[in-house]
């Protein structure tokens, strides 16, 4: 962790207090002396105080990408839709309800007619779309506009600003070369004038009714435009870095900005929300900390009363462990061994599957990653399924491998494995490299790459495998799995048909020289279509160009009085669903804690 001293030395008696006691417990088991890490009253009003990470360096729907950003940002905007922060299926926001065609490419939305700005002017659809143009159209690029790409015309938009940033980079170049060496605060973003002859698939019927036409089917669109780069500003010209954000800015959300300087960001409850008589909290303030020591010192003495985005140490999570404040989220991000398939070996789906059910998930999990991870049997966190169909199978890796043309691992080439600088990756892939040598017999090569370097060998198809963290900022599967796998067949789709001789061992393991007729065992298989047919997770785990590993996980602390403050794998909490119980009290240990 990256504390400083005084934090670390604050916390340091209290972790080695509780490391002797939990030592102590580890042989005779010792009645709980409180379910809870920190016992606080609750406060005398509905004031709710949270540390969710350092200061937030914008307040811009366009531009958030993580928390602690995109934790205010849901409080002050409101999209049209929102997640159920239990089950993160989608619910009215500003639109009361909505509806697709038959073929899911036309989505119809229809918006309430109290949802007002915190000015009083009412929501209306126009607001929608031009949000979402200015959103694909700033100069320093949204993070997550890609999540826009999928309606008509949103691609043409950005890559006409793109263009024209290009012809206009000469000029701005010897001012950027005189700033090099400083480090500038995060720009406000500023919007080009797109040409009108571009059309653009989100249109305002009316002021109540917003229309979308799709560029490929989408049945998750309603959970799509619940993410942050969705959400509505009031003005184009508005400037919401943090060095010029004023407190009378206007919003749509449930609350309303009251401050925001060095001590963090202070909400107030919007009277002009459309649902405000449901609005429990009547101020929410984000308390920043330095590091997660500080996060964690700050909950214990009383000075906060929720605590996530921390990265808390495996010392420190096993003596949270035990108290009921404490919560473990599988987080949506998943860490996966792209496949290189330009390789003739790994053409062939049958060895792909091979090395993906060859690795024992669990022990990478609970050795490697100490417990702080699930297993990833498929690509997406949110399945049904705990399980999909990656599970550890030796017998039938063997037998795959054997009938792709290397029985006993026997002419496989040595795979050469490409991880970034870390220890943790690096021990990783040794273990992963141990697992193929032991279970199917063939070599692996670890090479190691810094962390700037990764994305150019990517580029550069310089890998047989290499190993990519990917956050999926949505519950939307399409969205999400185009975000995992998409770009590997914009850029480099698998051949369908006979391929030139290898000099090699050739795509189905025959003789060097042989003519190769097809890449995969199943004819017509959909490895050779476009990215846009991965239209679901099975999809995913039939072409199988990546290797799902594991799933991080969040943790976060928030007190028993705190009633609504769900935690989840997108961390997307609706904070007007929360309030403080201001009358609860301490509950007796059982004879049996």
């Amino acid at each position: 962790m990256n504390g400083s001293c005084k934090h670390k030395l604050a916390t340091v008696p209290i972790l080695i207090v509780m490391a002797l006691l939990l030592a102590s417990c580890s042989e005779v088991r010792q009645p709980k002396v409180s379910r809870f890490f920190s016992e606080t009253p609750p406060p005398a009003r509905q004031e709710l105080r949270w540390s969710n990470g350092g200061l937030p360096r914008t307040l811009d729907p366009a531009m958030v990408s993580s928390p602690p950003e995109t934790d205010v940002v849901r409080a002050i905007f409101e999209g049209l839709t929102e997640l159920h922060p239990a089950t993160l299926e989608e619910r009215p926001a500003v639109a009361e309800s909505w509806g697709a065609s038959d073929d899911l490419i036309v989505w119809r939305f229809t918006l309430r007619k109290d949802a007002r700005w915190s000015n009083g002017e009412r929501v209306r659809a126009e607001d929608f779309v031009r949000s979402w143009r200015r959103a694909l159209t700033v100069r320093e690029a949204s993070v997550h506009r890609s999540l826009l790409f999928n309606i008509r015309g949103a691609v043409q938009l950005a890559a006409a600003n793109e263009e024209r940033e290009a012809e206009t980079m000469a000029i701005r170049v010897p001012a950027m070369v005189l700033r090099a060496a400083e480090e500038e605060p995060m720009k406000a973003p500023e919007r080009e004038t797109v040409a009108p002859t571009v059309a653009f698939g989100a249109v305002a019927e009316d002021e109540q009714t917003l229309v979308v036409r799709l560029v490929t089917p989408d049945r998750d669109f309603a959970k799509l435009v619940a993410h942050p780069v969705f959400r509505p500003v009031y003005s184009d010209d508005t400037d919401l870095t943090a060095e010029k954000v004023s407190d009378d800015l206007v919003s749509n959300g449930p609350f309303t900005l009251a401050s925001f300087d060095k001590d963090g960001v202070a909400l107030r409850r919007s009277e002009n929300y459309w649902n405000n008589e449901a609005v429990k909290l009547e101020t929410v303030r984000f308390v920043p900390a330095e590091n997660s020591d500080a996060a964690l010192e700050a909950y214990r003495t009383g000075a906060v009363d929720a605590v996530t985005n921390a990265d808390f140490s495996p010392l420190a999570l096993k003596l949270l462990e035990p108290y009921d404040d404490f919560r473990r989220t599988t987080f949506a991000a998943i860490n996966v061994y792209e496949f290189n398939i330009e390789r003739p070996a790994f053409r062939d789906r049958r060895v792909r599957e091979a090395l993906a059910i060859a690795i024992e998930r669990e022990r990478l999990t609970d050795g490697e990653l100490e417990g702080a991870t699930q297993p990833a049997y498929s690509f997406l966190p949110f399945s049904q399924s705990p399980k999909g169909t990656l599970v550890q199978d030796t017998e039938k890796a063997r037998e795959l491998l054997e009938t792709a043309g290397y029985p006993d691992g026997s002419g496989f080439p040595t795979v050469k494995l490409t991880v970034n600088r870390n220890d943790t990756q690096i021990r990783i892939a040794k273990s992963v490299a141990e697992m193929w040598r032991r279970n199917l017999n063939i070599e692996t090569e670890v090479i190691v790459r810094e962390s700037s370097e990764m994305e150019t060998a990517r580029n550069a198809r310089d890998f047989d495998l290499i190993r990519r963290g990917v956050v999926l900022p949505t519950n939307a599967e399409a969205a999400n799995l185009k975000r995992i796998l998409g770009d590997v067949y914009r850029s480099h789709p698998p051949s369908p048909g006979p391929q030139v001789p290898s000099a090699g061992v050739d795509v189905n393991g025959s003789a060097p020289g042989a003519t190769v007729t097809s890449p995969d065992p199943e004819p017509g298989s959909r490895e050779s279509l476009a990215a846009a047919t991965i239209a679901n997770e099975d999809d995913a785990l039939f072409q199988l160009t990546a290797i799902p590993l594991y799933f991080p996980t969040s943790y976060s602390l928030v007190r028993p009085f705190v009633i609504g403050f769900e935690a989840n794998s997108l961390d997307a909490t609706l904070l007007h669903e929360v309030f403080i119980d201001t009358e609860w009290t301490m509950p007796p240990l059982t004879s049996e804690e």
